[in-house]
């Protein structure tokens, strides 16, 4: 069992997850997704940043904030970069292990992975965080660099598992944010029997472009944000549909 880098250990998070949380960044992930804002999550390697933590050493960590876990109904969530595509062997014994102390585990996730890293931890995981980035699959490999097909299949295997699936979708003005996107999206939940708990609404922003020159990476086109009133119009949609649905964040 190897034990990956972990680039960043970001304390009282509300973002990802009900409660206060703490969140641990994997560094790696199979995706180069063009408006993505934490660079250096992308590679596998070390550049300028990343360390390895023994999972004793961060499980006392990730213990020192029990209380506000406690109090709060918060507790970790494995973060990236993509935390499946890790050694799967250290993700799971990690997650159990937080489990046995009693602290509830969130995993955030772009799909990507085999399934069988997914089926290694669901008796340890209280939710996924799902990205959906792209239902189009040309789509989705002109601007994320891979297809979706891996996706789309472990999201339904992971629903059909009666998995908890927070579904997140990033939303990019004029490519993915129509309400007939939205009509698609909903049609195939339905067809495939998807049922995600609620929907998050991720609007693009520009935050983290400013990473790239420092990594010596090309700066990715730069996308429009949904306007408000878009982004209203599709939450009206999913709530229509009968799904809690939020704009930003994690919706508690």
């Amino acid at each position: 069992m190897s034990e990956p880098l972990i680039y960043k250990i970001q304390k009282f998070s509300i973002h990802d997850g009900p409660g206060l949380r703490t969140t641990v960044f994997f560094k790696g992930c199979p995706l180069r997704c063009q408006w993505c804002h934490n660079p250096e999550s992308q590679s596998f390697q070390h550049d300028f940043i990343g360390i390895h933590w023994p999972i004793p050493k961060l499980l006392a960590e990730l213990e020192k904030d029990r209380i506000f876990y406690d109090e709060s109904g918060g507790g970790v969530t494995l973060s990236g970069g993509e935390p499946l595509a890790q050694d799967i062997g250290y993700i799971a014994s990690l997650a159990s292990a937080l489990k046995n102390q009693g602290i509830s585990v969130i995993i955030d996730t772009c799909g990507d992975v085999p399934f069988e890293n997914f089926s290694a931890i669901l008796s340890y995981a209280d939710m996924f965080l799902y990205d959906l980035k792209l239902l189009d699959n040309n789509l989705h490999m002109s601007l994320t660099g891979v297809s979706n097909d891996r996706v789309l299949e472990n999201l339904m295997l992971l629903s059909h598992e009666k998995a908890k699936i927070c579904l997140r979708l990033p939303l990019l003005a004029g490519i993915n944010d129509s309400l007939h996107d939205m009509e698609m999206l909903s049609a195939w939940l339905n067809n495939n029997d998807v049922q995600p708990i609620h929907i998050n609404l991720l609007p693009y922003h520009l935050y983290g472009r400013n990473k790239y020159d420092s990594l010596d990476i090309d700066v990715p086109q730069a996308f429009n944000t949904p306007s408000q009133a878009q982004l209203e119009a599709i939450k009206a949609f999913w709530e229509s549909q009968g799904y809690l649905t939020g704009i930003g964040g994690y919706l508690h």
